[in-house]
C-alpha cells in the first residue's frame, strides 16, 4: 500500500517530541509505504523518528503546495497525487492540494483523501473558512484532536456530522507513570522533603510563565516550582521569580528531549499558558496520576477527570489561579485523590493505542477496507 503525506511542515516540537504522524507510520509498520512531503522542504526533521525498516521516500519532485490557486497548478498538484492508495494531508499548508484533489479527483481516478487539522490558532479570516469548505468537499475524513476544532469542522467549514471525526491526541500513558531519578534532570535535584509544582513549557514571549511565578509565590516553603523548557524568556521568569522573592524555588532546567521520563518528580502541575486546544503535557500529568491547575480554555477541563475540573480557572485570571494552586498544594489527600481520577481518565482516553486504533478505522473506511493497512 502506498500512502501519499503532504504536510505543512514535518517538524518534530519544541521538546523533540515526535510528531503524531512518524508515530502512526511506525505504528503501521511495513505494511505499507510512504511518500513525504513538507511544504517547507527545510523542516523536514520529525523524519528521523521513523523507524528505518519502514519505506519512506521524501517527493523533492511534488509541485509546490503554498502559491496561488490558479487552475493550473491545482491540476498539476492533483495530477501527483495518482499513483497512491490513500493521500494524509495535514492543516492548512496543504490546504490547496486538499483543493485540486476535490476538483479533479473523479478526472484523474484519485485515491480517497482524509486531512487533518491541528490549529485553530492561525487567524482566523472568513475567506479561509469559505476555501475550506470548499475544499473539504470531497475529502472521505477531516480528523481534529479537540472539541473546540470540531465545533469549527461543523459549525464555520459547514461539514457534515459523518465526515468530522475527533481523535484525542495519544500519550504513552505508561511511560508517564513511570517512576523517575530524583537527580534525571540537569542542574536540579529533587530534595527529601520538596514537593514539586511542575510545568513543561517553551519560554515565549506570551506564555504566561511570569504569572506563573507570582501564583506559584505565595504556597509555602517545601515547594519548589520546576519550569521544564527553554526560550528567550528565560530571564524574564527569573527576573519574576526574583522580584518575588522566590527565586531560589524557581528552578529552570532547560530543554528536556523526553519530560514524560521527568513527570514523575511533580507532586502537582500547572499550564500556564491561557490558549492550547488539546495540551499533550495536561494529558500526560492525568497519565502520571497529577492534579492539575490550568486555565480552563481549549479543551482542558473537558480533558480533565470530574474531580478537577474545579481547579480549571477562567483565562487570565491570577488570583484564581492561586487559589486553586494554594487548594492543592495544601491538602495532599486532594491531589492523591484527584490524581488518581485523571490517571483513570487517560488510561481510558488518551493511551497511544487508543489513538492509533481509532486512525486504522478511519483510514480503513476511507479505502472501503475491514483493515488497514
Amino acid at each position: 500500500m502506498r500512502i501519499l503525506h503532504l504536510h505543512a511542515d514535518f517538524a518534530a516540537d519544541g521538546f523533540g517530541r515526535t510528531p503524531r504522524a512518524a508515530r502512526l507510520i511506525n505504528a503501521f509498520g511495513r505494511a505499507a509505504a510512504h511518500a513525504i512531503v513538507p511544504a517547507r522542504p527545510d523542516a523536514p526533521g520529525a523524519a528521523a523518528a521513523i523507524d528505518p525498516h519502514i519505506t519512506v521516500a521524501s517527493q523533492r519532485d511534488f509541485p509546490e503546495l503554498s502559491g496561488r490557486p490558479l487552475p493550473g497548478r491545482l491540476q498539476r498538484l492533483a495530477a501527483a497525487m495518482k499513483g497512491f492508495d490513500l493521500v494524509l494531508t495535514y492543516n492548512r499548508g496543504a490546504m490547496d492540494a486538499v483543493m485540486a484533489h476535490t476538483l479533479f479527483r473523479d478526472f484523474h481516478g484519485l485515491p480517497p483523501l482524509v486531512h487533518h487539522e491541528d490549529s485553530c490558532n492561525e487567524g482566523r479570516r472568513r475567506s479561509r473558512d469559505w476555501y475550506r469548505r470548499i475544499a473539504l468537499g470531497r475529502t472521505s475524513a477531516l480528523v481534529v484532536p479537540s472539541r473546540r476544532l470540531e465545533a469549527i469542522a461543523l459549525t464555520e467549514w459547514f461539514q457534515p456530522r459523518e465526515r468530522v471525526v475527533r481523535i484525542a491526541d495519544g500519550i504513552d500513558t505508561a511511560a508517564c507513570a513511570r517512576k523517575a531519578r530524583p537527580d534525571m534532570l540537569p542542574r536540579v535535584i529533587k530534595r527529601p522533603g520538596e514537593l514539586w509544582l511542575g510545568t513543561i513549557a517553551d519560554l515565549q514571549a506570551g506564555g504566561n510563565l511570569p504569572r506563573l511565578v507570582r501564583a506559584f509565590a505565595g504556597l509555602p516553603a517545601p515547594w519548589q516550582l520546576v519550569i521544564l523548557g527553554e526560550g528567550p524568556e528565560r530571564d524574564a521568569v527569573r527576573a519574576e521569580a526574583l522580584r518575588c522573592g522566590a527565586a531560589h524555588r524557581v528552578h529552570l532546567p532547560g530543554f528536556v528531549a523526553e519530560p514524560v521520563r521527568a513527570i514523575g518528580l511533580f507532586d502537582l502541575f500547572a499550564l500556564a499558558p491561557d490558549g492550547g486546544q488539546f495540551p499533550p503535557p495536561v494529558a500526560e500529568a492525568m497519565a502520571a496520576g497529577l492534579a492539575v491547575a490550568a486555565p480552563d480554555s481549549g479543551d482542558i477541563a473537558a480533558m480533565l477527570a470530574e474531580e478537577n475540573r474545579p481547579y480549571a480557572v477562567p483565562p487570565g485570571d491570577e488570583g484564581a489561579l492561586a487559589s486553586a494552586l494554594a487548594s492543592l498544594a495544601g491538602d495532599e489527600a486532594l491531589r492523591r485523590g484527584i490524581g488518581e481520577a485523571n490517571r483513570r481518565v487517560a488510561r481510558a482516553e488518551y493511551d497511544e493505542k487508543t489513538m492509533i486504533a481509532a486512525y486504522r478505522a478511519v483510514y480503513a473506511k476511507a479505502l472501503r477496507r475491514p483493515r488497514f493497512p
